[in-house]
């Protein structure tokens, strides 16, 4: 199974985001992965992104050091959303 997750700010994600995302703030994503309150399975992939890389590229070490070993930076996403509706087209 695969998850998106975006790591972007409420607000950030309340502005557009893909659809069926997970929002976790990247400023939460240790602490919800400390306490196992992050909803996701390490066994599946998990794609992160945020508004231009830096934040995912984050999440993605913390996502890593937690156990998660297939998980992908996805960048930006604007450049995500360009690529899901050029697939969709």
């Amino acid at each position: 199974m695969t998850t998106i997750v975006d790591v972007r700010s409420p607000a950030e994600y309340a502005s557009g985001h893909i659809n069926n995302a997970l929002n976790v703030p990247v400023d939460q994503l240790a602490q919800r992965l400390s306490k196992q309150q992050c909803q996701l399975d390490k066994s599946d992939r998990v794609i992160v992104y945020c508004a231009s890389g830096g934040r995912s590229s984050v999440a993605q070490g913390l996502l890593q050091r937690a156990g998660y070993r297939d998980v992908i930076n996805a960048g930006g996403y604007h450049q995500l959303r360009q690529q899901i509706d050029a697939l969709n087209s």
